[in-house]
């Protein structure tokens, strides 16, 4: 595994962008992407970096991007160092092992939320109006992290960095992205959800929710950014979930979100520093669901 990354340098590359998480470089052709180890949570990053987490970014994305390829074309072309262009390679110390060279795609100005179970923000709207913000309507007497009957497709607008993503109904979604591009967003959401529900389930893992993004290449709309990573899923340890207030054991970044709330932060920069304990045991969780992922 690389060491510890909290921002590239690599000033023979153009950088495009750097964003929450990944640090993009315009190749020309196409773009590498890297992930860093910033860790993002209610929209703001964090001073600490979370040991090794780029690089399981990286290797979870591209196993999925390969294992749902014939569900949807995604953006992949190679996450080896030594097939990416030459400029790339004196800079292996970097992105060996967390990054991913990619097609360019103009990105879909909507989150594709799949939700199977309901949790977060799901959660918080049902107890309020017994649906949800995508325009669902739920059965009655549902509790916290109770599967539901259905995946439901949950869009949300995306917002610039700092700011909350807002989630929204169908129909504003419609709007935004035009009708066929909107159904061929849900309708391959919701494809690669109940693919990888199966798929985590063998191995024990409970996907709740997770998040995709898309972007148009040639005409055609393409899946990018990460797959079903810990960054943008919730994962639940099968052994230890049952319907209720009682949390199952999870892999992702909601055990960061559960202390910064425990501790009183109001989501808005700055973020406050973590300790040495949860920087550790969240790095662990990453290699967790990593492991069960692709080893099994």
């Amino acid at each position: 595994m690389s060491s510890t990354i909290y921002h590239t340098d690599m000033p023979g590359l153009k950088l495009a962008n750097r964003g929450k998480v990944r640090d993009v470089y315009d190749l020309g052709e196409a773009l590498l992407i890297v992930a860093t180890d910033r860790l993002s949570a209610f929209d703001v990053v964090f001073s600490d970096p979370i040991p090794g987490k780029g690089s399981v970014l990286t290797r979870v994305s591209a196993h999925w991007f390969e294992a749902t390829s014939r569900i949807v074309k995604n953006h992949c072309l190679a996450a080896t160092v030594d097939q990416y262009p030459a400029a790339c390679r004196e800079y292996a110390g970097q992105l060996d092992g967390r990054s991913m060279l990619a097609r360019k795609a103009k990105p879909l100005p909507v989150e594709c939320v799949v939700r199977g179970y309901l949790d977060g923000s799901a959660w918080k709207e049902y107890r309020k109006t017994g649906k949800v913000a995508s325009g669902h309507a739920l059965p009655k007497g549902l509790r916290q992290r109770s599967r539901l009957p259905e995946p439901i497709f949950s869009p949300a607008t995306k917002e610039e960095l700092g700011q909350h993503d807002e989630n929204i109904d169908e129909a504003r979604a419609a709007d935004i992205l035009g009708k066929d591009a909107f159904e061929f967003v849900r309708d391959k959401s919701l494809a690669l959800y109940r693919f990888g529900h199966e798929a985590m389930l063998a191995k024990g893992i409970v996907l709740s929710d997770t998040k995709f993004e898309f972007g148009w290449m040639d005409g055609e709309i393409i899946l990018i950014d990460e797959c079903m990573t810990p960054d943008s899923s919730r994962f639940w340890e099968a052994d230890t979930y049952t319907p209720g207030p009682h949390a199952a054991f999870s892999f992702d970044k909601q055990f960061v979100r559960d202390y910064v709330e425990s501790i009183g932060w109001e989501k808005k920069p700055p973020a406050p520093r973590l300790p040495e304990e949860i920087i550790r045991k969240t790095s662990e969780r990453y290699e967790k669901i990593a492991k069960l992922i692709l080893e099994g």
